[in-house]
């Protein structure tokens, strides 16, 4: 089983940071990785602020959750190995 988390994106302002008023968008998702663990290990790296290591591992951990799932789909095909090798170096430790 995998861990499931839900995920809300909230569109508080726009390019001009004029107020929007939108409603958020929500869903659940599962991963094979504790997200908010993967998180914590960003967050140990220098170059990152603590925004940046959230929207990072998050986003990082859904698109290859996803990639993992539909690993047959073409549209992955040519970024897939390279992905690999991005989540070997990553998952080397911080630096």
């Amino acid at each position: 089983m995998k861990h499931q988390f839900r995920i809300t994106v909230e569109y508080i302002a726009d390019n001009h940071g004029q107020p929007v008023d939108a409603p958020p968008l929500s869903f659940v998702a599962g991963n094979h990785d504790n997200i908010l663990e993967i998180v914590e290990r960003i967050r140990q790296r220098e170059q990152f602020t603590p925004e940046a290591a959230a929207a990072f591992a998050v986003g990082l951990k859904l698109f290859g959750e996803v990639m993992l799932e539909h690993r047959n789909d073409p549209m992955f095909a040519g970024f897939q190995p390279h992905f690999r090798d991005f989540m070997k170096v990553l998952k080397s430790g911080p630096g």
